[in-house]
């Protein structure tokens, strides 16, 4: 994983744990952490939550079109998606 992918997983990192108020150390959710059941266990509403946070961090959006359960699978495909995302800019 290169270096910019790696300061967008700990981005994201914070914005779970701020967002979503999870009483959780950044530094135990590894790229591979569930985000939906199992894992950190958002529910819908912590995914929208999470969504906002995230486009406010990372100054993007979300096209409906994208929203779908693999994009939100773990840390790692969100931080696939943004890095994508980012360099569309």
């Amino acid at each position: 994983m290169d270096g910019n992918s790696v300061n967008i997983e700990n981005r994201i990192k914070k914005v779970i744990k701020k967002r979503l108020k999870l009483k959780v150390n950044t530094g135990e959710i590894s790229k591979d952490t569930p985000l939906i059941g199992k894992g950190l266990g958002l529910d819908s509403i912590g995914v929208l939550e999470l969504v906002v946070g995230l486009e406010e961090e990372f100054n993007i959006m979300f096209e409906d079109s994208e929203l779908n359960i693999e994009l939100f699978e773990n840390i790692g495909s969100l931080t696939n998606y943004i890095n994508k995302k980012l360099t569309e800019l």
